[in-house]
């Protein structure tokens, strides 16, 4: 017999399904929405409503929008021949949030995994290559994960793109900023070597 009411359990067992999200963390939570006024839990329960209702991909760029085109397609300053390519659109907002790239974006929504019974049509591939088709984008820079499914789709980009004549590069990587060396794994390493450049 569960310890809680049935209500409780039942919001501890829908929270414990989000990602990242145990038992203990999803009655911490519970717990915590029970404690806050009638019109808190309204609030929450009206944006979870509201994101189911009102968000759609964008017709551009695939990311998560309320609009279409989303605000970073429809943005005139923000760079046309540059789009960086991410696995999904919470690295997008990363790289937004840097402040630092001008750029336009295209979500893929995954990544090929054969083991996993992923491939090519299961991700937005084609509809980057049709983005290419225009003939403004210059270049594309893959920001897919650095694993062997990132890894793997960015090869298999780039064997599409470059006959287009478009320019691809991959992000860098290496030791994160206030990271020490002697701490870093091995491949970490030799990706920041030869990722070197002058100074």
């Amino acid at each position: 017999m569960p310890p809680h009411a049935e209500p409780i359990e039942r919001l501890i067992n829908e929270l414990a399904k989000l990602p990242g999200i145990g038992r203990k963390t999803a009655a911490r939570l519970a717990f915590h929405i029970l404690r806050v006024s009638r019109g808190a839990a309204q609030d929450l329960a009206g944006a979870i409503l509201d994101v189911k209702e009102k968000i759609q991909l964008c017709s551009v760029c695939f990311n998560m929008t309320a609009q279409d085109p989303c605000r970073i397609c429809s943005d005139s300053r923000r760079s046309g021949e540059l789009i960086c390519v991410v696995e999904e659109p919470n690295d997008l907002m990363a790289i937004e949030g840097t402040g630092d790239f001008g750029g336009k974006y295209h979500v893929l929504h995954g990544t090929l995994s054969p083991l996993e019974g992923i491939g090519p049509e299961d991700i937005k591939a084609k509809e980057l290559l049709k983005r290419l088709e225009s003939g403004t984008v210059k270049e594309v820079i893959m920001a897919t994960n650095p694993n062997v499914e990132g890894g793997a789709t960015a090869l298999y980009l780039t064997k599409l793109i470059k006959p287009l004549g478009v320019k691809v590069t991959r992000i860098a990587y290496g030791i994160p900023m206030g990271g020490d060396i002697e701490y870093t794994d091995g491949a970490t390493l030799v990706k920041a070597l030869e990722g070197r450049r002058e100074v």
